[in-house]
């Protein structure tokens, strides 16, 4: 019997390759990288993070579907008595990519960020009836685990609103889904125009109330989670006790840089899945456990994991033990990632008080 690993899942991002134009991700219309791994150090992947103990292997991208040994990869996996999931927005996937996941049993998270027209707009035309149509495959196969929705402008044109957000949520109720996750921007550079995806800390506020509100209304039929840090802090002035089953049942956002782990497709190891600058070791010439003992007794990484390190209105928010922002956020808007999330609205006490 395997030990059981610190962490549940270990991601791998199998390409950075992605054919689509989302408006809020980094692969967006990108190719693939010159040293993606080739199949046999993919299958090095799977091996160490069995090894490692995690209990599921995550498939991400990219557009996953582009790797033509993807299947190969998720067969090995579960050989080997892994649990696999895939994330996929539904394009890419014809009769033998759907016949392979359903043989794994493979568990699906589907992407889609609001009804058609706003879909769309968001991510490409014909992407909701993508979506759709492979949520209403997967609930058959009883493989449909997630839905995820993430927050993002385009132009005149935002998904931060109840409208689209209670369409995805009836979407996962009439299909099964296990939760809806609602996944806030998360900055990958400081280009100016990749940020203009991200919403504005006003409308932050609103979409971290109304899910509060939605949460209560659904009642965990379907679950909802939210990776946004300051939803936490709503959440608790809106009078949720601290940790009881809300807080250990739902991801309440907080940040995890340097407490989770990602595979980059070249075997880089990430802090988090969408921070790529920091990287910590490579799968091909280091262990898995080896990559995360040395995160966890690294210096920087005590650092940026210790909430009193903190700047600006972080560093005094009264809050700052549930939240303290997003360290990639305050990276790419700041420049320092002790810096504030400067996302928040939030004026902290201590700052009201002077």
């Amino acid at each position: 019997m395997r030990n059981k690993g610190p962490l549940f899942i270990v991601p791998w991002r199998c390409t950075f390759a992605c054919e689509s134009n989302c408006a809020h991700c980094v692969s967006a219309g990108k190719p693939a990288f010159p040293d993606e791994l080739d199949t046999k150090a993919a299958m090095q992947i799977v091996d160490q993070v069995h090894a490692f103990g995690a209990s599921f292997f995550g498939i991400t991208g990219g557009q996953p579907f582009l790797r033509k040994d993807l299947f190969e990869v998720l067969d090995y996996a579960t050989s080997l008595g892994l649990n696999t999931s895939i994330i996929t927005d539904g394009r890419m996937l014809d009769e033998k990519a759907i016949k392979n996941i359903i043989k794994n049993k493979t568990k699906i998270s589907v992407s889609i960020d609001g009804a058609q027209k706003t879909n769309d707009i968001i991510r490409g035309e014909g992407a909701y009836a993508a979506a759709v149509a492979a949520i209403e495959r997967f609930a058959k196969a009883d493989l449909l685990n997630v839905l995820v929705y993430t927050f993002a402008n385009k132009g005149s044109v935002t998904n931060a609103n109840e409208e689209d957000m209670v369409h995805v949520i009836e979407l996962a109720k009439k299909y099964g889904a296990r939760w809806v996750v609602f996944h806030g921007f998360v900055p990958y550079s400081n280009d100016k125009d990749s940020l203009k995806a991200d919403l504005a800390p006003k409308q932050y506020e609103w979409v971290c109330n109304k899910l509060f509100d939605l949460t209560a209304k659904y009642d965990g039929r379907p679950g909802i989670n939210v990776y946004i840090p300051f939803y936490a802090r709503v959440a608790k002035q809106r009078g949720m006790p601290d940790y009881d089953e809300w807080w250990d049942h739902f991801f309440l956002g907080r940040c995890f840089f340097g407490k989770f782990m990602s595979i980059a497709e070249n075997g880089d190891v990430i802090p988090c899945s969408y921070n790529d600058i920091y990287r910590i070791g490579n799968i091909k010439n280091k262990k898995l456990e080896e990559i995360w003992a040395d995160m966890q007794n690294s210096d920087f990484f005590d650092k940026v994991k210790d909430k009193s390190n903190l700047k600006g209105k972080c560093g005094v928010c009264e809050y700052n033990d549930v939240c303290g922002g997003c360290r990639s956020a305050a990276l790419f808007y700041t420049g320092d990632i002790w810096g504030s999330d400067p996302r928040c609205t939030y004026i902290p006490k201590a700052l009201r008080e002077k």
